[in-house]
């Protein structure tokens, strides 16, 4: 599969400059929607044991996500957070509330508690993953880090039964993204409008 390396970067330059014009009344809203919604996932309403949720603190113009971790920790769902390693692998820690985030590089936010390693991923019933777009298919379109690509490699390689959800402003469902071979698709994805469903090879379908 071959990719327009141009079109992706123009792709992601114009949706990050449209995120940097948000103003904070609507950061905050979209907040509280997506709070509201992710814990409306199929995933996280069935009964019986713990649910594990892998998510991380948003950044920036990011879809905010404070309000969704303290309400997924008071729900009782244990809350993996990422830790950004020197090699851009993640590590995983458990949040243990907004007072137990330290300030690290480029500008992220870490759980300060002890490191569970980068396997501890493979736990999670759901992985909330950052993005800047999805198409109708489910490809997701990250920032090009690397990091939860890696992440994603190595759920497929456990065999991990994990339901993949992007959170994303409405504006960024797209009818197509450019794709490459090591480009996964996800399940879902949350915006302030509510869950979208992907026909995603191995998706789980609600209900």
């Amino acid at each position: 599969m071959s990719v327009d390396h141009g079109r992706k970067r123009r792709l992601r330059r114009d949706l990050l400059e449209v995120r940097s014009a948000l103003p904070p009344d609507v950061l905050a809203s979209t907040g509280e929607a997506l709070a509201r919604h992710t814990l409306e996932l199929a995933e996280l309403a069935a009964t019986g044991s713990p649910r594990t949720v892998a998510a991380y603190v948003s950044i920036g113009g990011e879809p905010s996500t404070r309000a969704l971790l303290d309400r997924l920790r008071a729900a009782g769902v244990r809350v993996l957070l990422p830790v950004l390693l020197a090699d851009n692998d993640l590590d995983w820690a458990d949040y243990e509330g907004a007072e137990r985030l330290v300030r690290a590089g480029r500008g992220l936010l870490e759980p300060a508690g002890p490191r569970r390693g980068p396997e501890a991923v493979t736990e999670a019933d759901v992985v909330l993953l950052p993005g800047l777009a999805v198409d109708r298919t489910g490809l997701r379109l990250g920032r090009g880090g690397g990091s939860y690509d890696r992440v994603l490699a190595r759920l497929e390689r456990a065999g991990a039964r994990t339901s993949l959800v992007v959170l994303l402003y409405d504006a960024e469902l797209l009818a197509e993204v450019p794709a490459e071979p090591h480009d996964r698709h996800v399940h879902a994805a949350v915006t302030p409008s509510g869950v979208h469903r992907f026909a995603a090879p191995g998706a789980r379908t609600e209900g």
